[in-house]
């Protein structure tokens, strides 16, 4: 029999020159990999000869390649991609397009405009791309530090009007709606294709100055929209690079405020989705100092929120308590009656708050607060935030688990699937799959195998 060919492997100079760069040892990128993964719930046990093996062109597998590039970026204090240590293995995953804080706002359209038109291509890499979270800590400190463009004006293009800003603004709320309702999967192609064939034009034409930071503001609310809808359909990878841009875009509208909302609101909880509580606080914190004496109450109430969630995951009770008093007091503050809430963080009520302080508890173990919490919730969410209802009565079910309230859990638990089955929302499917988990070591109980059963027999998309 002929021996099999060897396949000569070429060695990895990309990785090499980033190890130089970083000022780390084989054993020091090792140790720093071998933490990155476990705070993503691996147990790597990397050494310097599986870094010499990197080094001489092996590519590792899984999560491995993303993991390092993480690795390597915490290090450089910059966002490192899977293509840059040379482990995209031909198939660009790592590409740069919408990853990056334009310095210009010209920059920033041709940016934003490459994303949409990258999505609606389906493209592979942004669908499977990986989560950095130095990438979205990097723009949070590119935003602090840099002031509003000076001008947006443009002259060359279509002539853009107050009304096409009013369209922009009027779809972004109705696509909002059908969200809640429905779940992104019904709704996301809409918002992609809106904006590659609608509002790429627009932002492409001519506007007077006055009309160019409304629609600046505009579009970034419907980019902020659209990430949220990609963490909505399991698409982590691709939500982070729309908040890029939707905190550039923010920029360009010279609106501080909703740049503080995008860092607490959709970055920082996609860092809670991806469990990295670190970063949660700091894209908090870093809200509060970019927008400080320029949001109201309730955006102060959500911004605190957001960092008692970062206290919660890392077991920091006392931080996490005193942070949520802050936003209790904030709420507290807000009068609806005088106007001066934006209509971006209009929605954040007391419901929302009880359903931040409600994970903040559940992540503590604080069972008996959590279930409290979960439900004010339910009974401050209207019938029409379908997801938001179901996922908290998920909250509240996996409180009665850890209060061994078995059974009183999986019925919670089956109202959540039975709304879940409305819905096209992977975001929801992840927490019924993290109850289904929670009462695995109750499996012996029968109604813990009903429930399991019944989920087996429901579809939920």
């Amino acid at each position: 029999m002929a021996a099999r060919p060897l396949v000569a492997r070429q060695p990895n100079e990309r990785l090499q020159a980033l190890i130089q760069e970083a000022g780390c040892s084989n054993a020091g990128l090792a140790r720093r990999v071998n933490m990155v993964g476990t705070e993503r719930g691996l147990d790597l046990r990397y050494d310097k000869t599986s870094v010499a093996r990197w080094l001489r062109g092996q590519q590792p597998r899984g999560r491995a390649p993303g993991i390092i590039a993480e690795a390597l970026a915490r290090k450089l204090g910059r966002t490192v991609t899977i293509d840059e240590i040379g482990m995209a293995n031909g198939k660009n995953l790592a590409s740069g397009v919408g990853l990056q804080f334009a310095p210009t706002v010209l920059g920033a359209i041709e940016q934003v405009c490459e994303l949409w038109r990258s999505d609606v291509g389906r493209r592979d890499f942004l669908s499977g791309s990986t989560v950095a979270a130095s990438a979205l800590v990097e723009p949070s400190r590119d935003w602090l530090i840099t002031g509003a463009d000076a001008l947006v004006e443009r002259t060359a293009g279509p002539r853009v009007g107050v009304a096409d800003v009013e369209a922009v603004e009027a779809m972004t709320e109705a696509l909002k709606t059908l969200d809640h309702r429905f779940g992104a999967g019904h709704v996301r192609p809409v918002v992609v294709h809106y904006l590659n064939s609608v509002v790429s034009g627009l932002l492409s034409g001519s506007y007077r100055e006055p009309v160019g930071r409304r629609l600046f503001a505009a579009v970034a609310r419907l980019t902020e929209l659209a990430g949220y809808m990609a963490v909505d359909t399991g698409l982590p990878g691709l939500a982070q690079r729309y908040y890029i841009q939707a905190l550039r875009l923010a920029q360009a509208a010279g609106d501080r405020a909703y740049g503080g909302y995008v860092l607490a609101a959709s970055m920082s909880h996609l860092a809670a989705e991806l469990g990295n509580p670190r970063e949660i606080a700091q894209l908090a914190r870093a809200a509060q100092e970019g927008s400080r004496g320029r949001v109201t109450p309730r955006a102060e109430a959500m911004f605190y929120a957001a960092e008692a969630r970062g206290h919660a995951l890392l077991g920091d009770a006392r931080a996490c308590h005193e942070v949520a008093g802050k936003a209790l007091t904030a709420l507290d503050a807000a009068d609806p009656a005088s106007g001066d809430d934006p209509v971006w963080i209009a929605h954040f009520d007391h419901a929302y708050l009880a359903d931040e302080l409600a994970h903040c508890h559940r992540d503590l173990g604080q069972a008996e607060s959590a279930a409290r919490r979960a439900a004010e919730s339910l009974e401050g969410h209207p019938e029409t935030r379908a997801r938001r209802r179901a996922i908290g009565l998920v909250l509240l079910a996996t409180a009665q688990v850890q209060q061994r309230e078995v059974e009183a859990a999986c019925h919670t638990g089956t109202r959540a699937a039975e709304l879940l089955g409305t819905l096209r929302s992977s975001r929801g499917v992840e927490y019924l799959e993290d109850l289904r988990r929670r009462l695995e070591p109750f499996a012996d109980e029968s109604v813990v195998r009903e429930f399991g059963a019944r989920l087996e027999l429901q579809t939920v998309p």
